[in-house]
């Protein structure tokens, strides 16, 4: 039997108390804004976020004069460069240097001082393009990637092997989430830059306020995904927070995957669209199937809570109620 080489000892535990600095990067994007709210929420009085403007962590040495002058006990790293199968395609070089330079400067400054706990945020995409369904944590680098979203897979592989030098070297208790494809509050719903739920959600509705268009969609509809509402990622980074690691690795969701096709027609009735759907076979499918084993992290106790119609509806009920500012 293969070894899982994800396992190491971790010597030191972590005390997550409501008054201990927390950092969250990435605080304004749909994962850091849902970890924000959850932490305020549940009453964590020393969170520290900082904008763009504020921190670029793009630049080494601001991020280590940040981490010295106000070293937090533990750093979500939710900043990232991300964006959908148009825009991996046409910002190969941005989509990689960006998020190693963001996550190389965000794991170094952490180590060099002493933060104890350290969640890095990467994506289901670092999969090999063909694993074998549902995909374990042990099924990284065992085949080819995805080529449309290749780059920023490759930096976020790159930053899953920094977390696994960690512990290994300096049993601290820093640990890489895999999340499936995510939706919810502060999406991106930019059609040229959006993962495929949202950019859904701005086509059916704009649609329907155009007297019921048809809606243009990409590929066949035939590939499998599977959805995971942001809330529930932040309520497993909680999780997680609170309690000690025993791999470098967990993948994060739902256990459930849909059809684009039949995900189509769910967002289609939501919003109330009554046009047809038509597919442009010319363009890609991207993966065909990716559907995440999430038993590792379930075994530790967490499940996710969120129905994905459910989730869908309250989405879209909330965008009504900011006026659809997309």
């Amino acid at each position: 039997m293969k070894k899982d080489s994800t396992h190491q000892i971790i010597k030191t535990s972590f005390n997550l108390k409501q008054n201990s600095k927390i950092y969250i990067a990435g605080h304004q994007g749909m994962v850091g804004s849902a970890c924000l709210r959850l932490l305020k929420s549940k009453g964590y009085n020393q969170l520290i976020y900082k904008t763009k403007k504020e921190l670029d962590l793009t630049k080494q040495d601001d991020v280590a004069d940040f981490f010295k002058n106000d070293p937090p006990k533990a750093v979500i790293a939710a900043a990232a460069k991300v964006g959908g199968i148009w825009a991996n395609n046409e910002y190969p070089y941005d989509f990689l240097m960006s998020n190693m330079l963001i996550q190389n400067n965000l794991i170094k400054s952490a180590l060099e001082n002493d933060v104890e706990k350290f969640i890095f945020l990467g994506s289901s995409c670092i999969y090999p393009r063909m694993a074998n369904q549902p995909i374990k944590e042990e099924y990284l680098l065992e085949g080819q990637l995805e080529e449309s979203n290749q780059w920023y897979a490759i930096a976020k592989i790159s930053g899953v092997k920094l977390i696994e030098s960690i512990r290994r070297v300096y049993k601290k208790d820093y640990v890489s989430l895999m999340p499936t494809n995510m939706y919810g509050p502060n999406d991106n719903y930019d059609l040229e830059k959006s993962h495929v739920l949202p950019a859904l959600i701005r086509k059916f509705h704009e649609a329907k306020v155009k007297r019921d268009l048809p809606v243009v969609l990409w590929g066949s509809g035939e590939p499998l995904r599977e959805f995971l509402h942001v809330d529930d990622l932040a309520s497993a980074i909680f999780f997680l927070l609170k309690s000690k690691t025993y791999n470098n690795i967990y993948n994060v969701g739902s256990g459930e995957e849909i059809s684009i096709k039949n995900l189509s027609l769910m967002v289609q009735k939501i919003v109330g669209h009554k046009g047809p759907i038509v597919w442009d076979d010319s363009k890609p499918d991207g993966t065909p199937r990716k559907l995440l084993n999430s038993s590792r992290l379930n075994s530790l106790g967490w499940k996710h809570g969120i129905n994905l119609k459910d989730g869908i509806k309250k989405t879209y009920s909330d965008l009504e109620k900011k006026n659809f500012r997309f």
